[in-house]
């Protein structure tokens, strides 16, 4: 496993500590900062990604896209955002960055009901309350249907993965979070591991697959170790979120990576067990003592936290590995 963090376009503290702590895998966003080219633009890309390589790091992932909503919703612009979707992975494959983690939720991307739910020792974590979103307002693209996304999803990938196959880059596609639907009129179609695996059969291709996101699927029910399995079986595990959660997908909060319903142990032990070589990064973690939430689930202290106990875990799964890969060698 590539023990990865998200990191800003332009250096920072997080940067340098990261480095101190032996992370040696960069998931960016998009360049958004750049003035005279679109982020997107094959330049701005290049010079990202050697911005981290002159600090250490190795751009795996983009975790971000060019403006897609009329793409999902089925509007009259789609065809014109598809062109430039289809460039930007064109100039991802010419820089050399292998992974796109991209999702398909309209109008609105993750969604909470609250930032500042108190976890453990005061920490703050986000959290989402369906019952709060009963009598919301729809928003301005009214009701869309399931039907509507699934048909916008299949136009979009069959214009997308050929694309893709050509600039040699893999399409991780994220489960909706939370994984309910609807939302404000809006419906929510990846809210399972059986819809990403409909999602990614609609175009199949070895560049088509997912990001697993454990929270989001945790959040839906699913047994983790079993949808790693699933899907690495397919070679359609590409990037890993390795986060938890508590509670339904009508009422959950985000927890401390030790403090959620997974077994994250077992959970790291599965990647170790289907040999998963892949980016996997911590997500969502609670803001702590003396942050000012300003970022809420990507302040500092909690990412580090993160960090370190992920990097204890892949320890204890390889050399679990490697013990019992020594017993398997002796006849034992």
């Amino acid at each position: 496993m590539q023990l990865a963090e998200f990191f800003s376009s332009q250096p920072n503290r997080l940067w340098h500590l990261a480095k101190q702590l032996d992370v040696n895998y960069a998931v960016g966003g998009l360049p958004w900062e750049e003035k005279q080219e679109k982020p997107w633009d094959p330049m701005p890309l290049i010079r990202m990604k050697q911005r981290y390589a002159d600090s250490g790091l190795k751009l795996t992932v983009i975790e971000s896209m060019p403006p897609s909503n009329e793409i999902k919703l089925g509007t009259a612009g789609r065809d014109a955002e598809i062109e430039v979707f289809q460039q930007f992975i064109r100039n991802m494959g010419a820089a050399g960055i292998p992974v796109l983690c991209y999702n398909f939720m309209a109008q609105f991307n993750w969604f909470r009901t609250s930032t500042t739910t108190r976890a453990r020792g005061g920490a703050l974590v986000s959290s989402y309350d369906h019952s709060l979103m009963q009598d919301a307002p729809l928003t301005e693209a009214g009701i869309v249907s399931e039907e509507q996304l699934w048909e916008n999803l299949q136009y979009f990938m069959e214009r997308i993965v050929p694309v893709a196959e050509q600039a040699r880059v893999k399409l991780a596609l994220h489960p909706d979070d939370p994984p309910i639907t609807p939302i404000r009129g809006v419906s929510r179609i990846l809210t399972s591991a059986a819809a990403l695996q409909r999602a990614i059969d609609l175009v199949p291709s070895k560049y088509n697959g997912i990001t697993l996101c454990q929270g989001t699927l945790a959040t839906a029910g699913e047994d983790i170790p079993s949808v790693i399995r699933h899907f690495a079986k397919q070679d359609k595990l590409f990037f890993v979120h390795f986060r938890d959660v508590k509670g339904t997908p009508e009422k959950f909060e985000e927890t401390f990576h030790d403090n959620g319903k997974t077994n994250m142990l077992e959970a790291m032990h599965t990647y170790y067990e289907v040999g998963f070589n892949g980016p996997a990064r911590p997500d969502h973690v609670p803001t702590m003592e003396g942050e000012d939430n300003s970022n809420p689930g990507y302040e500092l202290l909690g990412r580090l936290y993160g960090i370190g106990y992920i990097r204890g875990l892949m320890e204890a799964a390889a050399a679990a590995r490697s013990v019992n890969g020594s017993k398997v060698s002796a006849g034992i």
